[in-house]
């Protein structure tokens, strides 16, 4: 099935097609991710495409740079992030695909961020 996910303002819109449920989202307690609060669904890369606004997100990475976090310029919203856990999947903000109100599908299970694998050398 395919999903649309929008920013709040409308200017950023993407199409993905998943491969796991939307039940599959989780939250992540690292630093960054509480702070968002925004529960993620996992999406091949090969699977989201950029409908329009492409020019309109903004990307924002630290530490290793290897996340790499897309937010519209104009309303602030995450819409979607390039895995560091997995480069090749992206991380959706479950609460900007259109129609689905992420309090409707709790309990949301949470992903330990804080001891990163890729943190463990």
């Amino acid at each position: 099935m395919t999903y649309s996910v929008i920013c709040h303002c409308g200017a950023v819109e993407l199409e993905i097609d998943p491969v796991e449920e939307l039940s599959t989202a989780r939250r992540c307690d690292c630093s960054f991710c509480r702070r968002r609060g925004a529960p993620m669904l996992g999406v091949p890369l090969d699977r989201l495409r950029i409908v329009r606004g492409a020019d309109n997100l903004s990307l924002y990475q630290w530490n290793t740079n290897t996340a790499k976090h897309y937010f519209c310029k104009t309303c602030g919203i995450y819409t979607h992030h390039q895995r560091r856990a997995d480069p090749n999947e992206f991380g959706v903000n479950l609460g900007a695909i259109e129609g689905i109100n992420p309090r409707e599908m709790e309990p949301i299970g949470w992903t330990d961020g804080i001891n990163h694998p890729s943190d463990q050398r």
